[in-house]
This record gives structure tokens, sequence and C-alpha cells, in this order.
């Protein structure tokens, strides 16, 4: 009988992880399906737009220190809710308006509308640096820890399954399309799409809602854990390695080799190719060497693209760099979350 119990008490709790995992693969096909307009093409658009190197630059970092600055705020966000998924309602959805307020470009005066574009992308960053934290936490809540890294691996197959064939699409749309029409309605679209991410994850239940802490309880205070500096200082190389070249690999393309939409989306496909087929062994990887390892591996590779696509003479030759630094990426950024996760006790996951 007392089996019996047991049985059935834990049947509900299995079904839900079951479509917590279906969920969250369906939370990133869709984001896939959106991502490129702003990941592939936004710099492009922006070129387009006479936008200067050091525009470019601003376009890729300002966003990213918005949310650094955020994100230190998502534990307090946290805090004012009764759960995870009422905490994330509006982060995640004004953050996703980084997909839609580049179509307004075309009404600004010509010379405004590059720098309106820095403030499309750099506005939505402040509720991304928290909807980003607690989702890294619901992630790790929804699905056992065994599955986690399969997890992770199923997503990152998905997602460059759907970026691969949006940008292959949304590329073939802006080079047959006039100008800027065809930009106009890629944002709007990939807005549409980015709706389909927020329904699933607020369709993502925790499985263990993770204890808020009392007001009179100390703070936690990671940075006096070894472990975690140790985790920080990872992952801030591996962000810089990746992050540092990609604002001015269009710039490479376009200028200097001469590439236009398509070719950039061929590109990008190539990259996401390679990402997608590393996805599927990067857990066995993992197993066998570690995952600190994998990422080491990953940081190398990095470097070999990066020397590939400076001495690339021509535009077939880059395709080469954008294989290695997709698989690179890839089997480094699902490393780095899991070794993040297996070293950090959940009631300081926050």
């Amino acid at each position: 009988m007392d089996e019996q119990d047991n049985t059935s008490a834990s049947s509900p709790e299995a079904s839900q992880e079951r479509a917590n995992f279906r969920f969250l693969v369906l939370d990133i096909a869709w984001y896939g399906l959106a991502m490129p307009a702003t990941a592939r093409f936004l710099s492009v658009y922006a070129i387009r737009l006479d936008a200067s190197p050091a525009l470019l630059g601003w376009l890729a970092a300002l966003p990213s220190l918005i949310a650094l600055v955020t994100s230190s705020w998502a534990a307090w966000w946290r805090g004012r809710h009764a759960t995870m998924l009422q905490a994330m309602w509006w982060p995640g959805l004004t953050y996703r308006l980084m997909f839609l307020l580049p179509a307004f470009t075309p009404l600004f005066p010509a010379e405004m509308q590059p720098w309106w574009l820095v403030l499309a992308a750099a506005l939505p960053a402040a509720p991304h640096g928290i909807s980003s934290v607690l989702f890294l936490v619901l992630m790790r809540q929804a699905v056992e820890p065994s599955r986690l890294t399969v997890l992770l691996s199923r997503r990152s197959l998905a997602f460059n399954v759907a970026v691969g064939v949006s940008t292959l699409a949304f590329g073939l749309w802006l080079k047959l399309m006039p100008f800027p029409f065809n930009y106009q309605v890629m944002f709007v679209v990939s807005y549409a799409l980015s709706l389909g991410s927020f329904i699933n994850v607020q369709r993502t239940r925790e499985l263990a809602p993770a204890d808020i802490s009392p007001p009179d309880r100390s703070p936690v205070r990671p940075w006096q854990s070894a472990t975690f500096r140790r985790m920080a200082f990872v992952a801030v190389l591996v962000n810089i390695a990746f992050y540092s070249i990609s604002p001015i690999i269009p710039l490479r393309l376009m200028d200097e080799l001469g590439a236009d939409e398509g070719f950039v989306s061929v590109f990008s496909v190539a990259e996401l190719a390679a990402a997608a087929l590393i996805a599927t062994v990067t857990y066995h990887i993992v197993r066998r060497i570690g995952a600190l390892m994998t990422i080491a591996i990953g940081m190398g590779v990095t470097g070999v693209a990066a020397g590939v696509l400076v001495v690339a003479t021509s535009l077939p030759l880059t395709l080469v760099a954008a294989v290695l630094s997709g698989a690179a990426w890839t089997m480094s950024a699902i490393s780095l979350f899991g070794y993040f996760s297996e070293n950090v006790p959940a009631e300081s996951l926050t």
C-alpha cells in the first residue's frame, strides 16, 4: 500500500517534469526562430545605415553593460513575488521588445537612425538582466539534476536548427524585398515568434519552489566562496573570448570581403550546423573529460576560428571559421552551465 502511495505521489511530479522538459525545448525553438533578426541582422542593418565601427561596438556592448547591472537586482525582484513565474512575467515580456523596437527605425531622421538601433537594443536589456538570471534558476528547478545536461543539449540542438531555418528565411527575404521595408517586416515577425517562447516559459512549473529568504536572514555572499570565484573567472574568460570579435565579423564580411545579407545567412547556417552537430555529443564529451577540459578545448578552437577569419582572402574560406566558432561556442556554453549548476547549492542559486 505504501509503495502504491509513493508511486501515485511521485507520478504527478514525474509527469510535470516531462512537460517542463518539453516546454523548455519549445521555448528555445521559438526563441531561435526570432533571434536571427537581432543576433545576425541587426548589425547588418546598422552597417546599411552607415554606422561606424565605434557605434557597432556600442550596439554590442551597451546592452550587456545594462544587463550586467540589472542582473544584480534579480534576487530582490524574485523576493517581491510569490512564484518564479510571477517574477518572470514582466521582465520576460518587456525584454522581448528588443525584436520589435528596431522596426520603428525608418520613422527617425537619417542621422538618428543608427543611434535609435543602439537605444532599441539597450532599453530591453534592463529587464533582460533580471529575466536571464531568473530563467536559469527556473530551468534548474524545472527538471531533475540528472537530466539537466541532456536538456541543455536538446535545447542547443533545437535552438541551432531553429536559428538556421530562420536565418536562411530572413536572409532570403532581406535580399529580395526593398530596403528598409524588408527589415521592418522581419523585426515585427521576429517579435511575434518570440511570444511563442514567452508562452512556453510561462507554462513551465517549478518542481520544488525555492525558499525565499526572510528579511532577517544573512544574505548570501557568493564572492566569498572560492568555488564561485573560480566559476566566475571561467565564465568571464569564455565570454570575452567569444564576444570580443563577434561585433566586427559583419564588418569583415561586408566591408572587406563584399558579402551581402545572403552570404551572412549562409555564414550563420554553417556556424549553426556545426553547433547543432556538436550539441548532440557534448554530453558524452563532458562525461568523458569533464566540463573544464571541454571549455578549454572550446576556447582553443575559438582562437583558431578567429585566425582563419583574419587570414581568409575570400568569402568561402570564412565558412571554415564559421564552422569552428559554432562548434566551439556550443560545447563551451553547455559545459559552462553544467559546471555552474554542479557547483552552486540550490539555496544560493538566485
